[in-house]
């Protein structure tokens, strides 16, 4: 077993191209995702079956609803798809409705409390959600409905990064390091990259400034071959061109698979007499 804390190097080749991805105001192009129009009153019912085999089949489904759903109304769609999950964070929960509905409302400037950043015009980078948790206690799917798209065009965009395009620019001893690399503070979580239904899955957040200590579970590999992989990691996460991002409009309804895509949000703007963006937010198990 080798162990080990990694640091971001000012010069790593991530830094630059994830302050151009999550910074810039010009918009990215959206997911090539179907976005039929679908009335809220047939949500959820057979309206839904072909959103639900294009969640399936590529880990992203998206529809347009004639009005965003009721707390309760979304609550039952997210128990189609499993069962959702209390949010049980003290710092969101006077955000929350119903136990597991997340308002996600840009209310506030940039703030360093990270608990408080998705509901404040910081960028988040790109992350699984729960990556450090079991996996039984991880999402499959995160469910986000627009309420309000807000006044600043093209800001706060939700960004994805598909999980394929990430592996493919690992080479196979990076990925083999990686595969036996977990978050050492996780000791139950699973390792950054795994295979499911012949997939490569990653279980990973981009720490940004902060350190991550990890833990290898073989002793084949130097602390600089981890640090190496995650570093090819990070760079093949923020490659340029590789980026969709969502251009939310009042009852948007999108479903991103947890073990398709990373996911993440560009800076927003804040101004207290604009009307501000509104998402809720489902996590599914």
């Amino acid at each position: 077993m080798t162990q080990g804390i990694f640091v971001s190097r000012a010069a790593d080749a991530h830094i630059a191209s994830r302050a151009d991805l999550l910074e810039r105001e010009t918009e990215l192009a959206p997911p090539p995702v179907p976005v039929p129009a679908v009335r809220a009153e047939d949500v959820p019912g057979p309206a839904l079956d072909d959103f639900l085999g294009r969640l399936g089949e590529t880990g992203l489904a998206a529809c347009l609803l004639d009005r965003p759903l009721a707390d309760e109304h979304f609550r039952a769609l997210g128990r189609v798809l499993g069962t959702p999950i209390p949010e049980t964070d003290p710092a969101v929960l006077p955000r929350v409705a119903l136990d597991v509905v997340l308002n996600l409302v840009g209310e506030r400037s940039r703030t360093d409390d990270v608990s408080l950043q998705p509901f404040a015009a910081n960028a988040l980078s790109l992350h699984t959600e729960g990556s450090g948790r079991p996996l039984p206690q991880q999402p499959r799917y995160i469910v986000l409905m627009c309420c309000e798209p807000g006044d600043a065009a093209g800001a706060a965009q939700t960004v994805l990064a598909p999980m394929d395009a990430v592996a493919s620019r690992l080479s196979p001893a990076e990925s083999a390091v990686l595969a036996r690399t977990r978050y050492r503070r996780s000791a139950q979580g699973p390792p950054i990259l795994r295979e499911v239904d012949g997939r490569r899955v990653f279980s990973f957040r981009d720490f940004v400034a902060e350190p991550l200590e990890w833990t290898h579970t073989d002793a084949d590999a130097s602390p600089d071959a981890v640090d190496g992989a995650l570093r090819t990691l990070l760079a093949s996460m923020y490659t340029p061109g590789l980026h969709t991002g969502v251009h939310w409009r009042r009852g948007l309804l999108l479903a991103i698979d947890n073990t398709f895509y990373f996911h993440g949000r560009r800076a927003g703007t804040f101004a207290p007499r604009a009307r501000h963006r509104h998402l809720k937010r489902l996590r599914i198990r």
